[in-house]
């Protein structure tokens, strides 16, 4: 063989070398595509099922929050109940006639069993009457002159006031002492002069 003959020779060795390369390399290519491909598939496929999850999730705690709030006062009731019991009772007992003594015993006994309930869920009594006035838990409709109480003093409460555990649910509506206003004498001079037992 003379050299332009292997020259030829090396020259389509090299060729066919080089052009195998890129086919291989497109195959690579082309399994490394179809991986990811399918490794993408999964991860959509996977993300749909978290996404569905989370809706059921997002609709079952609506749900339940739904009838924890329609239900929410169910323990409340079932403990009134026999509170309404003794109601029933007591008017029908009523309606049997008598002095009306045994009536006014069954309704403070339905009484002290509604404030026990009221008191096992966290409800208690504003005290109003001999306390000083307080706009946070009183409320003033009137105010009444007097020299038996210190001035802003509730005297008389006309319907009590009820707190939940610390929150307000209404307040005492009351009738609030104040001071007696001095009599004023107006002297020939047309100048005003307070009596001196005012003093």
């Amino acid at each position: 063989m003379n050299e332009e003959t292997k020259k030829v020779i090396d020259n389509s060795s090299t060729t066919q070398e080089s052009s195998d390369s890129p086919y291989t390399e497109i195959a690579e290519l082309k399994q490394q595509l179809e991986a990811k491909e399918l490794e993408a598939k999964n991860n959509y496929d996977r993300f749909l099922r978290q996404a569905a999850e989370l809706d059921n999730f997002k609709k079952r705690t609506a749900r339940e929050r739904e009838e924890a709030v329609r239900f929410a006062n169910e323990a409340l009731v079932k403990d009134l109940l026999p509170v309404v019991d003794n109601l029933e009772r007591a008017i029908a007992h009523a309606s049997g006639g008598g002095n009306g003594k045994p009536l006014v015993e069954g309704v403070e006994m339905v009484l002290r069993g509604l404030l026990d309930v009221l008191s096992k869920h966290g409800i208690t009594q504003v005290s109003a009457v001999g306390q000083a006035f307080d706009p946070a838990k009183h409320e003033a409709m009137a105010q009444v002159e007097t020299k038996a109480h210190e001035p802003n003093t509730v005297v008389e409460e006309v319907h009590k006031g009820y707190m939940l555990r610390d929150r307000l649910l209404r307040p005492a509506l009351v009738s609030v002492a104040k001071a007696i206003k001095s009599q004023e004498k107006k002297n020939d001079e047309s100048k005003v002069e307070n009596d001196p037992s005012d003093d």
